[in-house]
């Protein structure tokens, strides 16, 4: 591992130090071909607008490696019972699992929960 791939792992936050700040969804999927994270990866490239003006952090446990946070992959799937299959959760601010789906969410859900939740329709006075 080189210094700066070191470096820039400690400096991403955990799950837990995103509490109150961000929604975070995390998807689980067993391989980086598997074809649900595929299609959960072309949904969301195409919403990542949308993500942004929601405070949501996308955080990928693909196999053993972690994307979007600084927590290990067995950790992510130990806390939040994950299988070894493609799964989607959608954590809220106050920390609390809003939606967990073993297939890749649409757009339009995701929009909808964030939209319905108490610090979205705060934050949106």
């Amino acid at each position: 591992m080189t210094l700066f791939l070191a470096i820039a792992l400690a400096a991403s936050p955990t799950v837990a130090q995103m509490k109150w700040e961000r929604r975070v969804l995390i998807v689980s999927a067993p391989a980086a071909d598997d074809p649900a994270l595929v299609e959960q990866r072309r949904i969301l490239a195409a919403w990542k607008t949308n993500a942004i003006a929601r405070d949501l952090t996308i955080i990928e446990a693909v196999g053993d490696t972690v994307r979007g946070a600084g927590d290990r992959a067995a950790a992510i799937r130990r806390k939040y019972r994950l299988p070894a299959t493609f799964t989607a959760i959608l954590i809220g601010k106050d920390g609390g699992e809003k939606l967990r789906s073993a297939k890749p969410f649409p757009a339009a859900v995701l929009e909808q929960t964030i939209d319905a939740m108490p610090m979205r329709k705060a934050g949106q006075r």
